[in-house]
């Protein structure tokens, strides 16, 4: 069984999304339990991190998150301008 964690600042900018946005990032979160390698593999001060990209409409939004074997760790959510600086300020 895969264990779903959630940080709080990935639970604070969830919370605000709406409800379809919400629908859509679910469907995201879904397919990271079941193929946990399908994010993007990223580098230097983000490294371990892997990023799912979601389309909703014409916006695109990033689902940052880490794995292990038993465990899947959301750390951010959000559309891309400043998100990897925000991620990067935050300390993952």
């Amino acid at each position: 069984m895969i264990e779903i964690f959630q940080t709080p600042t990935f639970k604070k900018q969830y919370k605000k999304l709406d409800k379809p946005v919400k629908r859509c990032v679910d469907v995201g979160i879904k397919e990271i339990v079941r193929n946990p390698k399908i994010g993007e593999e990223k580098k230097g001060d983000l490294a371990g991190l892997l990023v799912h990209k979601l389309k909703y409409k014409s916006q695109l939004y990033l689902l940052a998150y880490s794995y292990d074997a038993v465990t899947r760790t959301l750390n951010a959510i959000g559309v891309h301008e400043n998100f990897y600086r925000e991620l990067k300020r935050k300390g993952k």
